[in-house]
């Protein structure tokens, strides 16, 4: 259970970081609603992770669904540029985040 927390905190990790990007520096009072709420169930959720998994472990995971996410969001919803070192950093990030599932947790 502990797994599908983490990975549903990371999505919600990319939510509120679209919504913080549409709430212009909390100026927009819905998307700013939407960036809060989004993110202390995303923290929520990452503390009931930490709950069996290993702090470095569940905090790595959390992070790189965040930034993979949102890296992905940028590009594929708001028009961000996506060159080859870009993709490269991204890929990097994933394969970090599957050698972290695949190490042992002792």
């Amino acid at each position: 259970m502990a797994w599908i927390f983490l990975i549903v905190a990371g999505g919600l990790e990319v939510v509120w970081a679209f919504f913080m990007k549409q709430s212009e520096g909390f100026t927009r009072p819905v998307p700013a609603a939407i960036t809060i709420v989004t993110m202390i169930a995303s923290f929520t959720l990452l503390s009931l992770s930490m709950r069996s998994l290993p702090l470095g472990t569940a905090y790595m995971i959390w992070t790189g669904i965040g930034a993979v996410g949102a890296f992905l969001v940028g590009v594929l919803v708001l028009g961000e540029q996506a060159n080859a070192m870009r993709i490269g950093a991204a890929l990097l990030i994933v394969s970090g985040l599957v050698l972290m599932k695949l190490a042992p947790q002792g």
